[in-house]
């Protein structure tokens, strides 16, 4: 059965599952919703349960005649990180990215995936990657475009069950090295590096990987700023 209940939420608030008091002073407004028991949200064909953040089971909401659910709920079902932002009063779903994701300009695609299989890592799926794997090793290079729009690269690598090992980042057009990072392992877990980049239109990343290893670049993760 539907249980009535009135409460002071925001949009946020409502949709997170997260107290309310944290929006003291706030624009909030008084509205009356119904807690629907009888509803059941399916993700990829499995029942999902809700849960706060001390482990309470959350029943979907029915206001208005629209549904609300809670979005950490549906972030933990889909693998997709949620992180509640008080300070800037925002929800940000998805990998927070301080810049713009290194997808938004041209990009080498040869080895771009979609498939959960490659974007996957950690139990976090990137959505959006570069991966390859080279059974017999070898030494791939790919390549992002700024364009010259951009002071920094935030790039995000991971080195998948062998060492990538002369991990070079240049500016092809000028044939100059930017960062010599060296060697990435696997328990380097996903490496962040931040290359100066002003003035550069295309980012050259060349590196070694050993027999049977692999790279992953997320897409979104990694970043121009």
């Amino acid at each position: 059965m539907k249980k009535a209940f009135v409460a002071s939420l925001t949009g946020a608030a409502l949709l997170v599952g997260i107290s309310s008091g944290v929006y003291a002073g706030t624009n909030l407004k008084k509205i009356e919703a119904y807690l629907n028991g009888d509803l059941k949200v399916r993700v990829n064909g499995k029942v999902a349960q809700f849960n706060d953040d001390k482990g309470l089971a959350l029943q979907p909401i029915t206001y208005k005649g629209n549904v609300y659910v809670p979005i950490k709920g549906i972030g933990s079902a889909l693998n997709v990180p949620v992180v509640v932002d008080d300070k800037n009063k925002q929800v940000v779903v998805g990998e927070k990215v301080n810049g713009t994701p290194v997808k938004s300009e041209p990009f080498h695609n040869t080895n771009y995936s979609k498939d959960p299989q490659q974007t996957t890592y950690k139990g976090v799926n990137y959505k959006e990657v570069l991966f390859e794997r080279l059974e017999s090793g070898g030494g791939p290079s790919f390549f992002f475009t700024p364009n010259k729009k951009y002071q920094k690269l935030v790039l995000k690598i991971a080195a998948i069950d062998e060492e990538l090992k002369d991990v070079q980042i240049s500016d092809l057009n000028a044939n100059a090295l930017l960062k010599d990072v060296g060697t990435i392992s696997p328990e380097d877990g996903l490496k962040e590096i931040e290359v100066d980049i002003g003035g550069v239109k295309t980012v050259a990343v060349n590196l070694q990987v050993s027999a049977g290893g692999a790279y992953m670049v997320p897409l979104i993760a990694s970043y121009y700023k």
